[in-house]
């Protein structure tokens, strides 16, 4: 199911980035395209899907980070597809960490990778290719 999801987004996106909102590698590409002027989707992983389960407990526990607050009488544990979706990566790429950079459906990397192009001269001829950029904001 996780793995559907990624593929779907990345074949309905011309450029995503799966990424962590905390992650400064993930935080320099995205700022990279930005910077470019081009159109992604960023899947922020430690935020994605959260599902809220109730119990009678007190404590709430937050996704991958593991942060515990107390919440009155009830146990809420917010659990989300995030780390799913990057296991999945993992399986279909063969990388797990973040950013992991999609541009027109292709894999391109992480940040390493993706600040290589940029310096060789590809990333925006693979930006424009993908209708992530339009030639004139070049």
């Amino acid at each position: 199911m996780a793995l559907q999801k990624a593929k779907d987004i990345v074949s309905t996106n011309p450029v995503v980035v799966f990424s962590k909102s905390y992650c400064p590698f993930c935080v320099d590409v995205k700022q990279l395209l930005q910077q470019l002027g081009a159109s992604f989707k960023a899947i922020e992983l430690d935020k994605e899907n959260p599902i809220r389960l109730l119990g009678m407990v007190g404590f709430i526990v937050c996704g991958s980070i593991g942060l515990r607050r107390r919440f009155g009488q009830h146990k809420c544990m917010v659990l989300g597809d995030g780390s799913d979706i990057q296991a999945a990566l993992a399986e279909w790429t063969g990388q797990r960490t973040v950013p992991n950079v999609f541009i027109g459906g292709k894999h391109i990397g992480g940040c390493d990778s993706t600040m290589a192009l940029h310096k060789e001269g590809k990333l925006v001829p693979l930006l424009t290719e993908a209708g992530a950029i339009t030639k004139s904001s070049v």
